[in-house]
């Protein structure tokens, strides 16, 4: 497939406009966006010039010049919207939380493969440049054999500033909104557990105000992991090896700064690289380039990680009675 892809939005929230700009800075536009409301499908298409607006998802998918939809509505809406766009013969790039539950990630993955179709969860931490080096440094064994993470996402996220996330019923608390990049993380680095201890503070509904876990894994290896929305935190991951560590610095899932220091302190390597936007591009050339390919999953985000990951959230929600209306 050489020709261009033809992109579209599903679910105008905020996070689309940064989508839109970073997108933009590599050559993507968007041909057409789908809201449940035609009259605010309409004006966001006029605001941001994108040529087709439609008032319902079924409008959307059932458009045959589209190829990707991006779906970017309230965590409780991801499963059914994507399965809609996948069912419809669409590529998908599906926001994080894939899914409120593993059950609901198998079953996309399963349809996706039927449809022969691309699905990649939108993770975009994991295609920066910064995370690039950082992996490949890892590789290098620069230091050494990784042992043990910590990492933690914790924002002051009153109800008043995101009702979202103070709502049952849309997939609220912090645990597969925040807590899912530092859980995203430390399975890019070891894996899947073979033991998840896990221990959260319940708000009204049984959704997290902060949760915490130890992941532990084969030969004494652990990590740390953290999230809130009551509190600021340091928002920063370290990744200590058997030769030395590795500091991402605040925010950690975003493009930023790191550091290789070994055991006595010594740095390394540092690295300082700059982006344009925020880093949001990153994923969308990825998704252009597994289905020019004629890949159904990305190597990179893989959906049996995504599953496992997602496998690893629901073992946290039954040790800590966190639950989701509808799931």
């Amino acid at each position: 497939m050489t020709e261009k892809l033809r992109w579209a939005i599903m679910g105008p929230g905020a996070i689309t406009l940064t989508i839109l700009d970073d997108f933009r800075l590599v050559g993507i536009q968007f041909d057409a966006v789908g809201s449940r409301s035609a009259e605010r499908a309409s004006e966001y298409a006029k605001k941001h010039a994108i040529p087709k607006s439609y008032g319902s998802y079924q409008d959307l998918v059932a458009d045959t010049d589209l190829d990707v939809i991006y779906i970017a509505t309230t965590h409780n809406a991801h499963f059914e919207n994507a399965k809609l766009a996948l069912g419809a013969g669409k590529h998908v790039l599906l926001e994080k939380p894939f899914t409120l539950d593993a059950k609901e990630a198998r079953q996309l993955a399963a349809l996706a493969k039927e449809k022969g179709v691309f699905l990649m969860e939108a993770m975009w931490t994991r295609f920066l440049p910064n995370h690039v080096a950082v992996f490949e440094k890892i590789q290098q064994g620069l230091i050494g054999k990784p042992l043990y993470l910590i990492a933690d996402h914790n924002q002051f996220l009153p109800k008043e500033k995101a009702p979202r996330l103070h709502d049952s019923a849309l997939g609220g608390g912090s645990l597969i909104d925040l807590g899912i990049y530092p859980i995203s993380f430390a399975h890019r680095v070891f894996g899947m557990p073979e033991k998840v201890k896990a221990s959260a503070s319940l708000m009204s509904g049984n959704i997290d105000e902060s949760v915490a876990a130890i992941f532990e894994y084969s030969n004494g290896r652990q990590a740390l992991v953290h999230s809130s929305l009551r509190v600021n935190g340091p928002i920063r991951a370290v990744v200590m090896g058997d030769k030395g560590r590795i500091e991402l610095e605040k925010p950690f899932y975003e493009h930023g700064f790191f550091t290789v220091y070994d055991m006595e302190d010594n740095v390394l390597y540092r690295y300082e690289g700059n982006i344009e936007g925020r880093g949001m591009q990153f994923q969308a050339l990825e998704v252009e380039r597994c289905i020019r390919a004629g890949l159904g999953q990305s190597p990179i985000m893989s959906l049996d990680e995504t599953i496992e990951i997602m496998e690893v959230m629901d073992q946290i929600r039954q040790q800590t009675g966190i639950e989701y209306s509808g799931v």
